[in-house]
């Protein structure tokens, strides 16, 4: 898919009413709600993520991610948050993606392929014909205690740019991102969108300085997606 002009940002490890408007008023257009994890950042109640999913208001994505790998987990999940958005951070094990947009019609799923080398291509190549949506980010699930997300590290973005140029979907690209970056990740990657959590957090809560900065980054590469030779 050809990336757009100014990147969507789809900010992450939302943990309140609060923050979620703090983000939304910086202009995010999705807002991500993490559930239960084997480990990473911003974990909160199931209780909570539906609290805040009844307050995103229409035009703002509500995401939840959920570490579930099978397709029945995964709608009842689904069903109790009131999300519109699915991020699935692990492969499906049980029950297939067609399992899910049958039992949640109107419910994008967006599907993370963990870029820890060059054979993140073929899955994602794999994976794209079957989702709304593909995240890039820098986890490894293969480890004893999975790394699914929120580790903050820059992965490989030649390997992502790889993916965002064979693909017929949106991509989004996390993974260490934060303003002094922004604008790089743009210029090599050319996403649809951005995801961020650590990169603008200060001691766990979201950082209305480090959005802010984010946001502008960001804007101020409108024209330049995707440039990179």
């Amino acid at each position: 898919m050809e990336p757009t002009v100014t990147p969507r940002v789809k900010v992450c490890c939302i943990g309140s009413v609060e923050e979620a408007w703090t983000a939304i008023r910086h202009g995010a257009s999705a807002l991500g709600l993490v559930s239960a994890m084997p480990s990473g950042p911003g974990v909160i109640a199931d209780e909570r993520i539906a609290q805040i999913a009844r307050v995103i208001p229409p035009g703002v994505a509500s995401v939840l991610l959920t570490s579930r790998q099978d397709a029945s987990g995964i709608v009842a999940q689904q069903r109790a948050a009131g999300v519109n958005t699915l991020q699935l951070v692990d492969r499906l094990t049980s029950g297939t993606y067609n399992d899910l947009r049958a039992a949640l019609p109107g419910v994008a799923i967006m599907q993370v392929i963990h870029v820890t080398g060059p054979e993140a291509l073929e899955e994602a190549c794999d994976v794209a014909p079957r989702v709304n949506a593909i995240l890039l980010d820098s986890g490894n699930p293969s480890l004893a205690v999975k790394e699914l997300g929120g580790t903050g590290r820059v992965h490989n973005w030649e390997v992502s740019r790889a993916i965002r140029e064979r693909v017929d979907v949106p991509v989004y690209l996390a993974g260490g991102l934060r303003a002094e970056n922004a604008a790089e990740a743009i210029r090599q990657v050319g996403p649809f969108g951005l995801d961020l959590c650590s990169g603008v957090r200060s001691d766990g809560a979201l950082d209305e300085g480090k959005l802010a900065a984010f946001v502008t980054a960001v804007r101020g590469l409108a024209g330049v997606v995707g440039t990179a030779s």
